[in-house]
């Protein structure tokens, strides 16, 4: 797993696992096996929602029940999330046996999500291979500062990584300009050939087509209170996912000499405890720890590996009330190896004075 995504990261090359870190990803191994029929009876139990309940929408819309078709939007979303976890397993190779059908079907689904497939694969793959990485931050993350960066910063500078980490805008104004304006352009990959610049501006094209026949069927009104509420709805829970799975409070940072890909994937991913709900509708995504450690177990084969390991259960458990005090945490504390909030900076840093 770590190979092939160094592969893809370019010069990124994560350092040999322990033998006691090894093992997890021998055992994990075992799990890698996609079923045709599954995966596509799991595409159609998302897809298939998801079109009925756009389509209930449209109708309400015509009928002037504009209420109705905004209220249809939160289930449209959470479909549409799931939608997106299944092209993230495309991503990974791990969703069929063939890695053509993956990426079609990732590429296909990328139109629905706003996703380039092929660039977004090639920033994940990033992810995957410098996650918990202190010195290869930067690609496919959010972006985290330790105190010392923090305090090096100017005023200025200090303001806007404060404003930067705000709720408001992590999951609310942020979601919106990564699905909506920068997935526009192969962001961070323009002088790398013509594939980045295929990817994107095809997804742009083949979203246009959509757009249009949206405008045709439903009119502008319908796209703007039916398809556009959902939209934004589903990137900001694809942005929360995202955010809790790897910023909570005793994640895992290391320094290259130090870093070690299989401890920073269990220790660096959250196991995100949901209810049985939520699980179905974000696709095991909270399995974060395992998916982390060997990527191209199907999201469907998850449960299995928490059901044969309980003991995982209890590594980097992360539950609902938590994750939302998480929200509060933005800059990782390399001596306590720790994530805190700038509360706990300014009081740390009051102290610090003190004793100077």
């Amino acid at each position: 797993m770590a190979t092939a995504h160094a592969e893809l990261a370019g010069e990124i090359t994560p350092l040999t696992d322990t033998p006691e870190t090894r093992s997890w990803r021998q055992v994990f191994a075992a799990y890698q096996r996609p079923s045709m029929s599954r995966s596509i009876i799991e595409l159609v139990l998302t897809a298939a929602p998801l079109v009925l309940l756009w389509s209930c929408a449209w109708v309400a819309a015509s009928f002037g029940l504009w209420w109705l078709a905004l209220l249809l939007a939160a289930p449209a979303a959470g479909f549409l999330v799931r939608l997106f976890m299944i092209q993230h397993d495309c991503g990974h190779r791990a969703y069929f046996k063939n890695p053509a059908l993956n990426d079609w079907t990732g590429r296909v689904i990328g139109v629905l999500t706003l996703t380039p497939y092929d660039c977004w694969r090639r920033s994940h793959a990033i992810h995957h291979a410098t996650s918990g990485n202190l010195d290869r931050r930067g690609i496919g993350e959010v972006a985290t500062l330790t105190v010392e960066e923090y305090r090096a910063l100017g005023p200025w500078k200090r303001f806007g990584y404060r404003l930067y980490r705000h709720p408001s805008v992590i999951f609310g104004i942020g979601p919106a300009f990564l699905f909506l304006l920068q997935h526009r352009l192969p962001t961070g990959q323009m002088r790398e050939g013509w594939r980045p610049w295929l990817s994107a501006l095809g997804t742009n094209a083949a979203i246009a087509g959509l757009v249009g026949l949206a405008i045709a069927l439903g009119g502008w009104k319908a796209l703007l209170l039916v398809h556009l509420p959902t939209l934004l709805l589903a990137a900001s829970i694809g942005v929360w996912l995202f955010y809790v799975q790897h910023q909570f409070e005793h994640t895992h940072w290391a320094r290259q000499a130090d870093w070690n890909p299989t401890e920073a994937a269990l220790l660096g991913s959250s196991y995100y405890e949901l209810p049985a709900p939520l699980r179905w509708i974000t696709a095991n995504i909270g399995v974060h720890h395992v998916h982390h450690v060997s990527s191209r177990i199907p999201f469907y084969r998850l449960p299995s590996v928490l059901r044969d390991h309980p003991e995982l259960k209890t590594v980097s458990k992360l539950t609902l009330l938590e994750s939302v005090r998480s929200t509060g945490l933005s800059l990782w504390d390399e001596a306590e190896e720790r994530l805190i909030s700038f509360a706990e900076y300014r009081r740390a840093e009051k102290l610090r004075s003190q004793r100077a």
